[in-house]
């Protein structure tokens, strides 16, 4: 239990450190020695086992980075720590928009009825029904007959798009490390489980650019304003050359909009809402209903001012949106992705 505690804690700080492998390792050091870890620990010797393990390896400079392995390893376990949490119960979910093509067979059975797909019928519990009916005797009847419920996978487009303004580590608050772990759990889920499902990353500031999902260990956030706008215009255009039928921006903030790009320059006003700005925005999220783009925003913040703000892009978009702290920001996401992208069918 011990290595295991320390192997979680070190891929947190790895995160936290902006993928700094050294800095991680720094920081648990730290830790011994203001007594939150036992001091009979052996951190070189793990730190050394996980080396062995090429989780972590040597850069052209000497510098510890981690590996490509490593980089698997934060991104599953970012996925199993949030999923675990989802077994326990989360937050509320909506149906899905539009459904795709393609069925799979659920655990839950029903009677069967006709024209349901034979290929699905649950030959257990059809004989054991029969012979239940008949006191033994094994004779089917259309009435024994249960199939197994089916749900429409549908195959989602999604740009997750993150706010690295200087808000999200502004009051001694990280909210960038809890947005990355997010990033790296739906990473997991897509690539293992959604494997006709796209996933981009769109990072946001003074301006929007999109990043490798293999960058995602290292965002760190910076002493940026928020161009929302501009992160929305850049998501529905990476949407627009994906085939998939459902389309999706994922956007996680905790500040108003601060900033737009306009005539190759960017206008900044962080002080309130700038109706120039705000207005502007609320004309991105239209143009991304009428490309048939839906909007799910995440907003780690209460302020009402930014509430109001979130519920008029909400409804100009048509959209949905969640009030979530850093702590639960994982199980909110991972929770909306899986169960707005499929719908159960008879």
């Amino acid at each position: 239990m011990e290595g295991l505690g320390l192997r979680e804690l070190f891929q947190k700080l790895v995160l936290a450190a902006g993928g700094d492998v050294e800095e991680a390792m720094e920081w648990m050091r730290r830790l011994q020695e203001q007594g939150y870890l036992d001091r009979d620990l052996d951190l070189e010797s793990f730190f050394a086992s996980i080396e062995e393990e090429q989780l972590v390896g040597r850069d052209g400079e000497g510098r510890l980075v981690l590996t490509t392995a490593g980089e698997r390893r934060l991104r599953r376990s970012a996925f199993e720590e949030i999923f675990s949490s989802l077994k326990r119960g989360g937050p509320g979910y909506h149906p899905l928009r539009s459904a795709g093509e393609g069925t799979e067979p659920l655990e839950e059975t029903r009677p069967w009825e006709y024209g349901d797909d034979v290929n699905h019928i649950d030959s257990v519990r059809s004989i054991h029904n029969a012979l239940k009916r008949t006191h033994g005797d094994l004779t089917l009847a259309e009435e024994d007959l249960e199939v197994h419920e089916t749900q429409h996978l549908t195959a989602c487009a999604s740009v997750l798009a993150i706010d690295i303004s200087h808000s999200m580590v502004l009051y001694g608050e990280d909210r960038i490390t809890p947005a990355k772990t997010v990033a790296l759990a739906l990473t997991e889920l897509i690539t293992t489980r959604f494997a006709k499902d796209s996933l981009e990353v769109v990072l946001f500031g003074d301006r929007a650019r999109r990043v490798e999902l293999t960058e995602l260990p290292y965002i760190e956030a910076g002493p940026y304003h928020t161009n929302t706008r501009e992160a929305l215009t850049l998501a529905r255009g990476l949407l627009a050359r994906r085939k998939q039928p459902n389309k999706q921006i994922l956007l996680i903030t905790d500040g108003k909009p601060s900033a737009i790009t306009e005539a190759g320059g960017v206008y900044k006003n962080p002080f309130g809402l700038d109706l120039k700005i705000v207005n502007k925005t609320l004309e991105e999220a239209d143009l991304c209903r009428r490309h048939g783009v839906v909007i799910t925003t995440f907003m780690i913040a209460t302020d009402p001012t930014l509430v109001d703000f979130v519920d008029k892009l909400t409804r100009v978009n048509r959209g949905r949106a969640y009030y979530a702290s850093p702590h639960d920001l994982g199980e909110f996401i991972l929770a909306d992705y899986i169960r707005n992208r499929r719908r159960r069918v008879r």
